[in-house]
């Protein structure tokens, strides 16, 4: 791929994440006049956030002064910017015995705090693994089977939520009715919607009077962000009216339609989040954006005009230690050069190495946001020099 088209592409992708930016998301509605007076009227304040964008959130909070604070991230985030006392790690994708443990601290967190105290919850996308608790009768083993079970049929995030929380003690509110202090939710949204009671499985979410729920960031908002960038470059803007859903390739297949009939020197601009369907086979490395790339690639033909980029917000695709990948007309071409059947790849859901082998992943490690993912596809232009 031509390197100016991949750079510009990156620009989008990095505009957007700063649309999607935790920390400014949380400092804007602490200013909102409704969330400043029920923080102002508490006796004792506690900030609690979980999620990949739990640290994050975190600062966003730090002009205010909690009593005691709770953060629960993924192993391997940073945690910069919080103290390490406040921090506990646990498990993503998948729940173990420290997403039990996290849970548990939650409860223990929320039971310290009562009549007249405000609890400031701060969650994001990937709450619903790090804070575990089977209800009764339910063990860990049996509700990791069967969330797993779920997800490798395709099932959307919304479906998959919907069976956590009916498989446990906390989410669905239950973490929020631990306490009798007033809570004060902020959510960064991954799902359709943007219902904040989806988010996380909506552990804090329990439809009491005198709560406050707000949505503070979300899959639109970057993609705001990414289109007043594409316009100061000189760009024009297209939106896909659909949010990306179902299987992976397929929404691949559609954006190389859509990319198709753009004009020259228009991006187009999609967001949403795919699935992976899986058949019990043995199956390699990889993710929902890395398919949709790889499942676009076919329909952008020879075109030596057109590039896509697809690539999840959080930084991190799947299996994959890539956030996304770039494809362009010529993909399919390199990749018959080097031996590399893009067939097979997404028959054995192995992209990340077939991408690697071309050097078309894009790697950014943990971005400490979660909104989904995006889709970035350029007809091209030459970036406008200023």
């Amino acid at each position: 791929m031509n390197h100016s088209r991949r750079r510009l592409l990156q620009r989008l992708y990095r505009a957007a994440l700063r649309g999607a930016d935790p920390e400014a998301a949380v400092r804007r509605a602490l200013a909102e006049s409704g969330v400043a007076r029920a923080l102002a009227a508490a006796r004792s304040v506690g900030i609690f956030a979980a999620g990949k964008a739990a640290a994050r959130m975190a600062r966003g909070a730090r002009s205010f002064e909690a009593d005691r604070s709770l953060i629960v991230l993924p192993r391997g985030h940073s945690a910069a910017g919080v103290r390490k006392r406040d921090v506990v790690f646990s498990a993503h994708p998948e729940p173990d015995r420290t997403s039990v443990a996290a849970a548990r601290a939650a409860l223990r967190f929320f039971g310290s705090f009562g009549e007249g105290d405000v609890i400031l919850c701060l969650v994001s996308g990937g709450a619903s693994s790090l804070l575990c608790l089977p209800r009764e009768g339910i063990s860990l083993a049996e509700k990791r089977r069967a969330v797993s079970a779920l997800a490798d049929s395709g099932a959307s995030i919304l479906a998959l939520n919907r069976l956590r929380t009916s498989l446990s003690a906390i989410k669905g509110g239950g973490l929020g009715r631990a306490t009798r202090a007033r809570l004060v939710t902020l959510v960064l949204s991954d799902v359709p919607g943007d219902r904040a009671a989806a988010v996380g499985s909506g552990p804090t979410v329990r439809g009491e009077r005198g709560d406050l729920v707000r949505v503070v960031g979300s899959n639109r908002r970057g993609l705001d962000a990414a289109a007043r960038e594409a316009r100061r470059l000189g760009l024009r803007v297209r939106r896909r009216r659909e949010r990306l859903a179902g299987p992976a390739r397929a929404a691949g297949e559609g954006i190389a339609r859509d990319a198709a009939r753009l004009p020259s020197g228009t991006v187009l601009l999609a967001g949403g989040e795919t699935v992976v369907r899986f058949d019990g086979r043995r199956h390699g490395r990889g993710g929902r954006s890395l398919e949709l790339a790889l499942g676009a690639a076919p329909g952008l033909g020879a075109a030596g005009d057109l590039s896509i980029l697809a690539a999840g917000s959080d930084g991190r695709d799947g299996s994959s230690a890539a956030a996304g990948a770039f494809v362009d007309g010529r993909t399919l071409a390199r990749a018959g050069r080097r031996r590399l059947d893009a067939e097979d790849a997404l028959g054995r859901h192995d992209t990340h190495r077939f991408f690697s082998k071309l050097g078309d992943l894009l790697v950014t490690g943990p971005t400490g946001t979660n909104v989904g993912d995006w889709v970035f596809a350029l007809r091209a232009v030459p970036l406008r020099r200023r």
